[in-house]
């Protein structure tokens, strides 16, 4: 496999584990199983772009550096989804 893939399916892995916790961490804000890991990947991709935005170095290996943006992205993106669905 190509590095383009293997990091691809990192990636995706790391969203989907992401979003499971997130759905944990968000009681009563989740969407199921798929739902979250939907929402985990997507929160993934969010909390990289705010982590590199932010410039913050979390003092960890790059991996879980990743994996600890993605729940935070998962679970701002759960949190705003929760909103607009109340509203």
């Amino acid at each position: 496999m190509s590095a383009e893939i293997t990091q691809i399916l990192i990636m995706l892995g790391i969203g989907a584990v992401a979003g499971w916790l997130a759905g944990v961490i968000m009681k009563g804000a989740g969407f199921g199983l798929i739902g979250n890991i939907i929402v985990g990947i997507v929160g993934s991709v969010i909390g990289t772009f705010v982590g590199g935005l932010l410039s913050v170095n979390l003092g960890v290996g790059p991996l879980l550096g990743t994996f600890i943006w993605a729940v935070i992205g998962a679970v701002i993106l759960l949190f705003i989804i929760g909103l607009v669905k109340r509203a």
